[in-house]
């Protein structure tokens, strides 16, 4: 297996910048927003002026067989866009978001309808969502040149890590993710109802029906029952790991998670917070298959201020995905509202009146089904703000 550039690696004791870090750099402060472009021309001729900055990052991808320039540009794009994805559950929110914000990833803050042309200026589109940086907004780009640092040092790290072992085939799924991500469309015929492109660890099923029924205790989620119809995207499906809506040490006898029907629960190794919920059969591709489970929240004191689903799969159908609350009559939130692709930060600031975002509370009796189709890598939920005291 051939490793990466020679170019791309640094001498151990050298205290110089990567030349991963270099060239993702480079890409992320170009004025003209043609990062694919770039990334084509490099593939093209390395002696190009793209080749001298990016050919550290696109060399490797030489050894997708057949492989057109565009393709290429493709594949490592979908490389740094999964690697985003992936380093959003990891880091801090203004982290990931000064990640969004250097290659111009969605989601754009409110207010704006397209990202800036400067890096800095996008920083400064940053500073506009409340809480990200704190509770006062920057007077300067400093906070977000700080967080700027640290993610293009973890986000280097982790993309030249990635290519010191792709070969060949290995680069197919990532020519996928960076189609999908370019177009904001999914590439022909692979992702299914018009989703994007899920990422390489995405779990292999896509979901026709989800119903998510949470039951709160004053302000705490006591239970969340969750029904799933969903289709097998590859043969052998033998189950589908669900997280807990606590930490959970990993004693079966304790875990807070039940299987209600169609399934059995499994524990597993890894993320103390998942475990595995086992069909009674292993599907075959596109196989249809309908189970329930339920998570339990046992800390009472425990105040919520969202109900989130987390799409860590093929993606949901349009008008799949509906969250329904129930709250107590003494325990009636003053506003509830649905929220789509938003950070933490954003989810918590209520629509204005009139907003067709905002949903009657009434009796405590809450609910919304999403129209649109629930994309890989992305959440969607209820917020809603509590009376003070």
């Amino acid at each position: 297996m051939s490793d990466f550039s020679p170019d791309c690696r640094s001498l151990p004791g050298v205290l110089e910048e990567s030349p991963a870090k270099a060239a993702l750099g480079s890409l992320a402060r170009r004025r003209d927003g043609d990062l694919i472009g770039a990334l084509c021309r490099a593939a093209e001729s390395s002696s190009s002026g793209s080749g001298s900055s990016l050919g550290c990052l696109v060399d490797p991808t030489a050894s997708v067989p057949r492989a057109t320039p565009e393709q290429r540009a493709w594949a490592i794009w979908g490389l740094i866009v999964d690697e985003i994805a992936k380093l959003g559950s990891v880091v801090e929110p203004r982290e990931h978001f000064v990640l969004l914000a250097a290659f111009r990833l969605p989601p754009i803050p409110d207010g704006s309808t397209t990202w800036a042309a400067n890096l800095g200026d996008r920083f400064g589109q940053l500073a506009e969502v409340r809480g990200l940086f704190g509770e006062r907004k920057p007077l300067s780009n400093t906070p977000m040149n700080k967080a700027w640092a640290g993610a293009l040092e973890m986000l280097a790290a982790a993309v030249a890590g990635k290519l010191g072992h792709l070969e060949g085939e290995d680069w197919r799924p990532y020519v996928e993710i960076g189609r999908s991500a370019t177009a904001e469309t999914p590439p022909g015929g692979e992702s299914p109802d018009g989703c994007r492109t899920p990422s390489e660890g995405a779990q292999p099923v896509f979901v026709e029906r989800m119903i998510v029924t949470v039951v709160m205790h004053r302000r705490t989620a006591l239970r969340r029952i969750t029904e799933r119809d969903v289709v097998a995207r590859r043969d052998g499906v033998d189950g589908y790991v669900v997280h807990a809506l606590t930490g959970w040490t990993g004693n079966v006898a304790d875990i807070p998670v039940k299987a209600l029907w169609n399934c059995r629960l499994i524990a597993t190794s890894g993320d103390p917070g998942s475990a595995k919920l086992r069909f009674r059969r292993k599907l075959r591709v596109n196989e249809a298959y309908s189970f329930v489970s339920e998570a339990t929240d046992g800390r009472l004191d425990e105040e919520r201020r969202w109900i989130s689903v987390q799409v860590d799969h093929h993606g949901v159908a349009r008008g799949g995905l509906t969250i329904r609350v129930n709250f107590q009559e003494e325990s009636l939130p003053e506003a509830c509202w649905w929220y789509a692709e938003q950070l933490e930060v954003e989810r918590l600031h209520r629509p204005p009146s009139g907003s067709p975002r905002l949903l009657e509370v009434g009796d405590g009796f809450v609910q919304h089904t999403f129209e649109g189709c629930c994309h890989p890598r992305e959440e969607y939920g209820i917020a809603f703000s509590w009376p003070r005291g």
